[in-house]
């Protein structure tokens, strides 16, 4: 026996420009029927929380799946699968496909070389697919911008819960990070972490989906904007802040990634106000808390 529950969608052109479409969305459980062997024209995300089964991809080999696991299919990549016929399982699935797809599978979100991927928790992805199916009753004019929007969040969602980061991410851009301000060539990081420059190119790769000089770049320039943003600090003092020695360098390169120079910056987003309550940099590991406002008194007679 098994119970089953799932809407499919027809988004129209126009939310194709959202980047990503959700297709469908599906809720099952028990012992289900063998799915395949098939070949998909979009991409699939099947996210197991309990149960175990077999996966075989496009050389047919089969290998076991035990949750909670994410199963990939994606498009043109044969594949069959089935949960073990003595004690089931139970899946979600979001079917989704938009041009956006090529750069979640650059930047690692989607591995089509990897698809079946052992997770550590699946709740968060598990609570998307719930707002999903909320989502999905037929008199909601919001449907498909919801459900697109949810098939981001899940993307992110799956990221953080794959089974080989740790709780805090992945300790290769972790160190980095602290690192992120020194005057260091990504030889120098790779030897301080006690790596050769391509293992640190493949771990930050498969952790980030960029390159180390990527990965650094954009956190010196994102500091580089708060400092521009809400400090006097002359352009040469914030790129010796940030790791540049050579201003005119420094320059060159902001303008290149930002698309503007930093005192153009500075003039468009600056927050210096003369009297201000704070003259300190924000901090990113140490955001404000937001304070709610009181509530408004009880009006005259109320009990």
């Amino acid at each position: 026996m098994y119970h089953t529950w799932m809407r499919y969608f027809t988004p129209s052109p126009a939310h194709y420009r959202l980047g990503l479409v959700c297709l469908g969305v599906g809720l099952q459980h028990g012992t289900l029927p063998t799915v395949g062997p098939r070949t998909l024209d979009h991409h699939v995300a099947v996210v197991l929380s309990s149960g175990r089964g077999w996966f075989a991809g496009a050389d047919g080999r089969r290998v076991p799946v035990r949750a909670p696991a994410l199963l990939w299919l994606t498009p043109g990549v044969r594949h069959h699968y089935a949960p073990d016929s003595g004690t089931g399982w139970d899946e979600c699935f979001v079917d989704f496909t938009g041009p956006a797809t090529a750069t979640y599978t650059e930047l690692g979100y989607i591995e089509p070389e990897r698809p079946v991927v052992p997770l550590s928790d699946p709740a968060a992805a598990r609570a998307v697919v719930g707002r999903m199916t909320r989502a999905a009753r037929r008199d909601n004019p919001l449907l498909e911008v919801e459900t697109a929007a949810a098939v981001h969040e899940l993307l992110v969602a799956l990221r953080r819960a794959r089974a080989d980061l740790g709780p805090d991410g992945d300790p290769v851009l972790a160190a980095l990070a602290a690192d992120a301000f020194q005057p260091l060539s990504v030889a120098e990081h790779a030897a301080r972490h006690g790596m050769t420059p391509a293992e640190l190119r493949t771990a930050v790769r498969r952790g980030a989906g960029c390159s180390p000089k990527d990965y650094l770049l954009g956190i010196r320039l994102g500091r580089a904007k708060e400092l521009l943003a809400v400090t006097d600090l002359p352009v040469a003092a914030v790129a010796r802040r940030v790791g540049y020695d050579d201003p005119a360098y420094f320059s060159r390169l902001f303008t290149r990634r930002v698309g503007m120079a930093p005192v153009r910056f500075r003039a468009q987003q600056g927050r210096s106000v003369p009297g201000g309550w704070s003259n300190a940099v924000p901090d990113p590991d140490d955001p404000p808390l937001v304070q709610q406002p009181d509530a408004p008194d009880a009006a005259p007679g109320a009990t």
